[in-house]
């Protein structure tokens, strides 16, 4: 079997970049060695430059509908309520910023939406496929699975996760930390005795004992159990453990949890892939950075990596732009999966409070090399940032962003003519741009900002706009 992408691993990176692959048009296919998606809540944090990616990827109202705000943590101590916690600040939506907060969507909803989306635009996922090798040349790469036959690709992506056998078979390592050596229990369960409109906190007892919390999951009728343990605990995820867990620490009986629907024992770890590319395979995901679930930044970078990766394989295998661009993937992913690393361990730890760096919308590709700021001495906006939403001559930016497309946005100066299919936003006045013109890519950050047509015209002459 042949295809020009091979997806190893049907988790919200996967699934991302399946759906931006087959807006594209490209012949992609996306395996998963279980025989079903994955059925826990373990990323429920949906950050607001994820919604944004969410937007242009067409499933922003399914995750909507599906998930709801985060509720306010409400601590308790001997079976009373002595006092909320909340996790971060709130932020008024702005024009320029209309995702003001995190949404909470269960990861196994998250992949349902997005699977369907897949399923929408054509695409879909081969289930019981696990890869156990792979060879590559300079055409192409042959992946070998358990059962079944080989699949000869164009290029590979592992976004098979965190133990990523395809990251294995290429040897390249990770380097990373413990972030915590005591181990968690994270269980999707049934609750009675709890309201939901708040996330319950119970602090530790004792000394050696650690918190539980038990948050409300939006869009479901389940509670998060998350327990923590001293080092060296071997967990045991069984009914009657947890319920002695939470009868323990809580002033609930026992058979207040009637049902456990997933659970897992997690080790809270940081890690780095040294490479994110061996040839024609990529590393994505979890596959290519491992992040401790404090701050919800693991998911959420991951999806960003497929929204980096998708339009560079798409402008290469269908538009013709030249085979280095993909270079650019490593070189921009990489540095921003390390600070986001940092941010994850630092939330864990006490160190970093969620707030404007775990929302995501600051980060930036300044220093890459697709990056051409061509004014002498620019202020607010510049080339590398996020392209904000806004108005101008009465369209909304991020409408006219939506779509595979790059897009011209033309503020007070003269727009030049563009080759298809670049868009062309005019007007006279946008306070988060200001005067100039501003080459937006595919993946909504500034490619190219100034105001000389003629340097511009340079730029796309490099054949990436295609």
């Amino acid at each position: 079997m042949n295809t020009d992408v091979l997806i190893v691993g049907a988790g919200p990176t996967g699934l991302a970049l399946g759906i931006d692959l087959a807006r594209r048009g490209v012949d992609a296919l996306v395996v998963e060695k279980a025989d079903r998606l994955f059925p826990g809540s373990r990323g429920k944090g949906i950050q607001p430059r994820t919604m944004e990616v969410f937007d242009d990827l067409g499933v922003l109202d399914a995750i909507l509908a599906a998930g709801g705000t985060y509720p306010v943590g409400m601590v308790w101590q001997n079976g009373e309520r002595v006092g909320e916690h909340r996790m971060f600040d709130p932020v008024e939506p702005t024009e320029d910023s209309p995702y003001n907060a995190p949404w909470m969507v269960p990861q196994w909803r998250t992949q349902e939406v997005l699977s369907a989306r897949l399923e929408e635009l054509g695409g879909r996922v081969s289930f019981g496929r696990e890869a156990v090798g792979l060879d590559q040349d300079a055409d192409g790469v042959t992946v070998r699975f358990t059962a079944g036959e080989d699949i000869r690709a164009r290029y590979v992506v592992a976004a098979d996760g965190g133990r990523s056998v395809v990251r294995r078979t290429l040897g390249i390592g990770m380097t990373g930390e413990t972030v915590d050596p005591n181990p968690l229990l994270v269980a999707d369960a049934r609750v009675t005795g709890l309201d939901r409109d708040n996330w319950h906190i119970f602090p530790p007892r004792g000394e050696d004992a650690g918190y539980l919390s038990i948050c409300p999951l939006a869009g479901t009728e389940d509670f998060q159990i998350v327990a923590q343990f001293p080092e060296g605990t071997r967990v045991d995820l069984s009914l009657d453990a947890v319920r002695e867990v939470v009868a323990a620490r809580s002033h609930l009986a026992p058979e207040s949890v009637t049902e456990i629907r997933w659970a897992s024992d997690f080790r809270p770890r940081a890690a780095l892939a040294d490479s994110f590319r061996s040839g024609r395979v990529f590393l994505a995901g979890d596959a290519a950075h491992v992040h401790s679930p404090a701050g919800g930044q693991g998911l959420n970078t991951s999806v960003q990596d497929a929204y980096n990766l998708g339009w560079k394989l798409g402008a290469v295998l269908r538009a013709g732009a030249p085979a280095a661009l993909l270079d650019t993937y490593e070189e921009e992913r990489r540095p921003i999966a390390a600070q986001m690393l940092g941010i994850s361990t630092g939330v864990h730890r006490g160190e970093v409070r969620r707030g404007e760096a775990t929302r995501q919308l600051g980060l930036g590709y300044r220093e890459s090399s697709l990056t051409e700021e061509t004014r002498t001495a620019p202020s607010g906006l510049r080339a590398g940032d996020r392209a904000p939403d806004g108005r101008l001559g009465g369209v909304r930016l991020f409408d006219a962003f939506r779509g595979p497309h790059w897009t011209l946005v033309a503020v007070g100066v003269e727009a030049p003519r563009l080759p298809e299919p670049v868009r062309v936003v005019t007007g006279e006045d946008q306070p988060s741009y200001g005067k100039g013109l501003f080459l937006v890519r595919p993946d909504g950050y500034v490619g190219w900002a100034g105001e000389d047509a003629a340097r511009l015209a340079g730029y796309v002459g490099r054949g990436i706009t295609r």
